[in-house]
């Protein structure tokens, strides 16, 4: 911004303004009140904001309570809010006040200053006009702020996200399709276990995200339903009868999304318990995923000291001092931003649990943390599908080994010879570094031609 201002007013005075500035008064006074970190309001809930002026704007004028110019007005500067043309006016910082007042005068303001500049009037002259009157007709800061955060996060999960989450899901799928042939030795408290096949492993993981995203999926009705029309407390003061039920059907045409109008906006002003149910949701999300990346990590551990069994793509080099080392880079970047939305989701709680009375204070942190989780969730599920999911291979050497070398085979002998003799076999196995068939040789339990009978690994990760 230049050096040059001018002077806009608010109901506290004149403050001064830069010239090249669209906000006014009360954007000014809240950078210089809240120079709080670096962390601005997110972009997503200014385009939210900037929908809900824009279906208020055909609300009101078919209530009669803007005329048809200031309707166009209102439309010309939201869509070019909507398509980016004034990112640079929305300077706002996240830690500001716990209703996002001066976020939302903060478009009231760009939205009027717009529509000053196109009609030839000075900016900051409320003409056409008005931030309050006209561009915040029938709303509160109350109402219009929550009802943000659910349209932009409902918008970037439905676009984003979910889109993202079945696209690795799919990759799961083809893995598991493509390896539900290879047997290898299962693990439990990582030591070994009876066999299973490399498709069976990979389609638990499938099924984790399957089910995550069901989870978010039915979190999300909750946020279809908008406290729009409460105003200040949820009694809908100067907002005409069933402004309401009109500005949610708005919205859903605009979005494409089945918002509709709350019964109790009561409830939905003073708590946001969808908004934190969502989030707990997208935390499940990181904790499966983080569970999955570990299981990778570990599988992938070698590639001569480890298990070895999944081979993963050479992304980078691994190490600045050893020489041809390569790291599960993807595993662990995925792993801090897991780490990072459980955080995340520990403070959206707190958030939720904080509201007093009529209204809950923290809004902009609960829009900040939910929209920074969905943004690190998507960007680390299309990193980690592209740059090594896609691309990993078995090795299927190293996992034949370990399978033939595997002690936990003599489970199968249990049902023919008892616990206590597949014990004797097992630990004589162990002790003598010799093959199960040679220790059931040695205690004459059985012939060699009934143990190869019994023991085969196939038959032992079947359902049937």
């Amino acid at each position: 911004m230049d050096k040059k201002v001018r002077v806009e007013y608010d109901s506290l005075g004149g403050i001064e303004v830069p010239t090249s500035a669209l906000w006014g008064a009360q954007t000014q006074r809240s950078l210089g009140n809240f120079s709080i970190g670096t962390d601005l309001m997110p972009i997503k809930v200014i385009y939210a904001l900037a929908t809900i002026k824009n279906a208020a704007a055909i609300v009101n004028n078919k209530f009669g309570l803007i005329d048809d110019k200031k309707k166009n007005l209102i439309l010309l500067a939201t869509q070019e809010i909507l398509n980016g043309v004034h990112d640079r006016q929305f300077p706002l910082k996240v830690w500001q006040t716990g209703s996002g007042t001066q976020t939302n005068m903060n478009i009231n303001e760009v939205i009027a200053n717009i529509a000053s500049h196109s009609q030839s009037m000075p900016l900051g002259s409320h003409q056409p006009l008005h931030p309050n009157d006209h561009v915040n007709r029938s709303q509160s800061t109350n109402d219009v702020f929550p009802a943000s955060i659910q349209i932009s996060t409902a918008k970037e999960i439905n676009s984003r996200l979910l889109p993202e989450l079945s696209l690795l899901i799919g990759a799961f799928t083809q893995k598991s399709n493509e390896w539900r042939n290879i047997i290898k030795i299962g693990r439990t408290h990582l030591q070994d276990a009876v066999p299973l096949t490399l498709g069976q492993e990979v389609s638990a993981w499938r099924d984790q995200l399957l089910t995550g995203s069901e989870r978010i999926k039915e979190s999300l009705k909750e946020l279809y339903h908008l406290p729009l029309g409460g105003t200040a407390v949820g009694t809908g003061l100067n907002a005409p009868s069933g402004f309401d039920y009109e500005i949610a059907k708005e919205i859903s045409v605009i979005t494409g999304l089945p918002f509709i109008t709350a019964k109790n906006k009561f409830a939905l002003m003073a708590s946001h318990d969808g908004l934190v149910n969502l989030m707990t949701n997208l935390k499940m999300l990181a904790i499966s995923l983080l569970k999955i990346v570990n299981d990778i990590r570990l599988l992938s551990s070698g590639p001569r000291a480890g298990i070895a069994e999944l081979e993963l793509p050479a992304n980078e080099p691994g190490s600045s001092i050893m020489p041809g080392k390569i790291n599960p880079t993807q595993c662990e970047a995925m792993a801090m931003v897991c780490t990072q939305v459980i955080a995340l989701d520990v403070a959206v709680g707190m958030a939720g649990s904080g509201g007093h009375l009529q209204m809950n204070a923290y809004k902009p942190q609960i829009a900040f943390n939910i929209l920074k989780s969905i943004e690190l969730l998507h960007d680390a599920c299309l990193s980690c599908r592209v740059s090594m999911i896609e691309g990993i291979k078995p090795n299927e050497k190293k996992i034949k080994h370990d399978l033939d070398q595997s002690l936990m085979l003599v489970t199968a002998l249990t049902p023919t010879i008892g616990y206590e003799k597949a014990c004797n076999i097992a630990q004589l196995a162990h002790n003598e570094n010799i093959s199960l068939r040679q220790a059931v040789s040695k205690l004459g339990y059985l012939t060699e031609a009934d143990f190869d009978k019994l023991v085969d690994p196939i038959s032992m990760t079947s359902f049937d």
